[in-house]
């Protein structure tokens, strides 16, 4: 856990040190507003991925507030500097729908960065939701995950170097949704979730989200202060509570979700 006097490094001169807190649940960063949340997360990013050596592997989230990050990224301030070709872009979960789909995780993802950085093609690996069936794709993808941690990871070490996760009203993150199937599965990687959806979902599980070496929550707007606060208090027993993650947990947060 980091110091609660340490600053961030940062990638850009325009935005100031946000406030660090450590809490029973992970780090908090609170920065000013939803702007401010997307450079305090890209700087993090970039840091996060130039200290990384060879691959980097990161899990991104879908939702509104990483849209904001991803385009911080893909920005005049950040885009020259980061180390495009040597980091892969995976998902944390997915809708199972067509690609170019308004549901679509990748769409937005590919929409805010992937189409306007330097992102070579073959270190983008979405999930799979075109002719195959959901069961298929989730398998698909975590013998994609397991082939390359198999090829260059040591058991017990990270998959992801970067993993970005976002947090529902109802705790959920990922697509590990309260009430769900999903929540049990420590068998498998990558699992279908179906239940009460009007689409069905793929999600990564606990197991292999928890093999991350830098897991950031980015957090935005008055509706998820209560939730955020319960999380980071320690005591929740909401999905998001139930991660543990092998390396640093950090929320990123505006004041509107840390209360001020």
């Amino acid at each position: 856990m980091e110091n609660a006097h340490e600053k961030p490094r940062t990638g850009n001169s325009n935005v100031n040190a946000p406030t660090v807190q450590s809490k029973p649940y992970g780090t908090l960063l609170v920065a000013r507003d939803a702007d401010e949340l997307a450079q305090v997360a890209a700087d993090r990013i970039l840091a996060w991925a130039i200290e990384s050596k060879g691959l980097v592997r990161v899990a991104l989230s879908g939702g509104e507030t990483p849209r904001g990050t991803y385009q911080e990224l893909a920005g005049a301030q950040y885009v020259d500097r980061f180390p495009w070709t040597r980091v892969h872009w995976y998902w944390g979960d997915e809708r199972f729908v067509p690609p170019d789909s308004p549901e679509s995780n990748f769409r937005m993802a590919r929409e805010a960065m992937l189409s306007v950085a330097p992102i070579p093609r073959d270190n983008i690996h979405p999930i799979p939701t075109v002719g195959i069936s959901p069961d298929e794709a989730a398998a698909e993808y975590e013998k994609l995950l397991l082939r390359f941690y198999t090829d260059d990871r040591r058991e017990g070490g990270p998959l992801f170097d970067i993993c970005l996760l976002g947090l529902g009203e109802d705790g959920h993150t990922a697509s590990l949704i309260p009430g769900t199937s999903v929540l049990d599965d420590f068998s498998h990687w990558v699992a279908v979730d179906a239940k009460g959806r009007p689409n069905t979902r793929i999600t990564l599980t606990y197991p292999a989200l928890n093999l991350s070496r830098h897991t950031a929550f980015l957090v935005s707007g008055t509706k998820k202060r209560k939730i955020l606060g319960e999380v980071i208090g320690g005591a929740s027993t909401v999905p998001a509570a139930r991660l543990k993650p092998i390396g640093d947990l950090l929320f990123i947060a505006d004041r509107a979700a840390a209360g001020g």
